[in-house]
């Protein structure tokens, strides 16, 4: 039901534009703000609302407003309550057994909540815990309520990142690619940035051709995030060096000193001794 004051901003803001009358309005809006969704005004008007503030049109069947600021649940802070941590424990305590494991994962993963799930899965990414983390992306993707989201693969593809786990990555890669995942900009430049501080070049490169194939626009930040990371690989950073230069002609890049790593291996080598 909307009992929310933004629906009915959005509403009375649609009623406006269309030009309906004094008599449809009070016909569509009670005193309680639950409107009558019989309505044949009321459907048109919830049409015209579908196209500019993300309510589906399943929702709009069943009456139920989705706010188009509402923050991905993959974003929100997150804290396992006490049945997730239970779970958690459980899991790494029976990862060395695989048929417990899966046991285990069917009969008490399954039954946690939604924001139990999610924040024992992000507990195991901060924690390095791949192979847990990989079992739970699994779960997550069957799940009735998951939907395609930027954040969920790029936390996921941060954390493989760290743990220099390329088999991983080109599964989780491929699934995203499946499900037409978009990337921004800013998160093509961080996820890019992980690879290469985690000595996974080839893979940076890899991440960095569908970056240029993104119908997003390219931002210059996001490259000078890039460029800092790609200095132990100058033949890398040249090449995009150019391609940052040719989009952005009124912009300079600062190279670092040609004997910046050799000083640094003589520093290295005169510890050592």
């Amino acid at each position: 039901m909307f009992v929310h004051t933004r629906s009915a901003q959005f509403l009375r803001r649609a009623i406006s534009i269309s030009n309906s009358n004094s008599t449809s309005i009070s016909l569509i809006f009670s005193k309680t703000l639950n409107p009558n969704f019989n309505n044949a005004v009321f459907q048109c008007l919830i049409r015209k609302i579908s196209t500019t503030s993300s309510l589906s049109s399943s929702a709009a069947a069943e009456g139920v407003w989705r706010d188009p600021n509402r923050i991905s649940i993959w974003r929100r802070k997150k804290e396992i309550g006490k049945e997730g941590l239970i779970v958690a424990k459980e899991l790494k305590r029976l990862q060395s057994n695989p048929l417990r494991l899966q046991r285990c994962i069917q009969s008490n993963v399954s039954r946690l909540l939604k924001s139990d799930l999610v924040s024992v899965l992000a507990e195991f990414q901060r924690q390095d815990q791949v192979f847990l983390s990989m079992k739970l992306y699994d779960v997550v993707r069957k799940e009735i309520w998951y939907r395609p989201d930027m954040f969920f693969y790029r936390d996921m593809l941060m954390m493989l990142a760290r743990n220099q786990k390329v088999e991983e990555t080109n599964r989780v890669w491929g699934d995203l690619k499946r499900e037409e995942v978009l990337f921004d900009q800013h998160t093509f430049g961080d996820i890019m940035r992980a690879f290469l501080d985690n000595e996974l070049p080839n893979k940076a490169m890899e991440i960095y051709a569908e970056m240029r194939q993104s119908p997003d626009p390219p931002l210059s930040l996001p490259f000078r995030v890039i460029l800092k990371g790609l200095i132990p690989y100058p033949e890398l950073r040249e090449k995009i060096k150019d391609d940052f230069l040719e989009l952005f002609p009124g912009c300079s890049v600062y190279d670092p000193p040609e004997d910046l790593f050799d000083d640094q291996d003589w520093e290295t080598e005169s510890d050592t001794d």
